[in-house]
């Protein structure tokens, strides 16, 4: 077997010089941890730990996460996006509950049998936690080895990510699995960056088979790129006096348990009079229910609508959203009545997503 030592001495002696001090760091408890690992899943360091310090105050412990309500739980997860992972930590916590008898499970397999965790996330859990020898491959590490030993096996595949956790385990100091594992995430999350990185002030530079080759920019590999798909979303800002209406995301589709303006969704852009002329459309706005608001051009029935904000273009992993907001004023209900009747400040207790939040700072800027 190839002898990696030189790579294990040089990562830790820089993780020592250079680590950032962060409050899920230097800890052994599995809950925090887990909670860190699933922030910063799709969300960077900065950003994440505002939302764990926030989040672990008011969920310290399993107990607390799995006694919450799911809407609660989202609502303190609002703007980190991606919702399934708050979903998910929600009813892990509940399982840990009623499988382990409220303590964290201990060992590989057990951990990464909760709903939402993967092997990484698992593999994570257990070194930092339990100091299991298991290696953790997140994007850094995929970068930082694909670099360093010039691998053109490609990351995003089942192979690729099989021969890179195998050859990050024979990297990996054993007897130190957990500090080690935080060294290499460390090292390329700061040093090995994914462009332009600073090689040479690398220490690892003189090893670098991409650098010596010039072909840095190269590495990692993939092979598959995500295909995304349009969709258009029309918004229904709706006033009744001083009420408005929210309805909940229902399904297992984008947003799922969230809370929205009642809208209508396309495939395709729609032009107003297209939009008036679909059924979805006529079933929230039956002939002769709203007040006018702003003219709209080309409208064929009675209804008139104001325009706030058109075209404001929101992307997600496999999604590229495209939405409108309109404003509505009504003075008969009468076909809203499987909405959500709130009052305009009592908006914040329901749990939205990005897009709904963009609209309302956007919104209240300009007025």
């Amino acid at each position: 077997m190839e002898n990696y030592n030189f790579v294990k001495e040089i990562i830790l002696n820089w993780y020592e010089a250079h680590k950032r001090i962060l409050p899920w760091r230097d800890i052994t408890d599995p809950y925090k941890i887990w909670i860190s690992e699933v922030i910063l899943q799709q969300t960077r360091v900065i950003q994440g730990l505002e939302y764990y310090n926030r989040f672990i105050e008011r969920f310290p412990d399993v107990h607390a996460l799995a006694d919450a309500e799911e809407q609660e739980v989202l609502k303190y997860w609002q703007g980190l996006g991606y919702y399934s992972r708050a979903r998910n930590l929600h009813a892990a916590a509940r399982s840990i509950e009623t499988r382990f008898g409220g303590k964290f499970p201990e060992d590989y397999k057990s951990i990464l049998s909760l709903k939402g965790i993967g092997e990484y996330t698992a593999a994570a859990i257990a070194s930092f936690a339990f100091n299991l020898p298991c290696p953790v491959v997140d994007g850094n590490v995929f970068r930082f080895l694909s670099r360093l030993f010039a691998i053109e096996e490609p990351i995003d595949t089942s192979k690729g990510k099989k021969f890179f956790t195998k050859l990050a385990g024979r990297i990996m100091d054993r007897q130190q699995a957990g500090f080690f594992n935080q060294a290499i995430m460390e090292f390329g999350a700061l040093q090995c960056i994914p462009a332009s990185p600073d090689c040479e002030e690398c220490p690892l530079a003189t090893h670098c088979l991409s650098k010596m080759q010039g072909r840095v920019s190269e590495f990692p590999v993939k092979l598959n790129k995500p295909k995304t798909k349009d969709l258009h979303l029309y918004y229904f800002y709706i006033h009744s006096g001083e009420f408005i209406f929210l309805k909940k995301r229902e399904g297992k589709g984008i947003w799922q348990n969230l809370f929205e303006f009642p809208s209508v969704e396309s495939e395709i852009p729609l032009e107003f009079e297209d939009l008036v002329k679909r059924k979805d459309f006529q079933a929230l706005f039956p002939t002769g229910t709203v007040i006018a608001m702003a003219e709209a051009r080309s409208n064929p029935v009675p209804m008139t609508f104001k325009l706030l904000i058109k075209n404001y273009k929101h992307i997600l992993t496999h999604r590229i959203i495209y939405a409108d907001f309109y404003e509505v004023s009504v003075e008969d209900e009468s076909g809203l009545e499987k909405y959500i009747k709130i009052k305009q400040d009592e908006i914040g207790e329901y749990p939205m997503h990005r897009l709904m939040q963009r609209f309302f700072e956007r919104y209240a800027m300009n007025n």
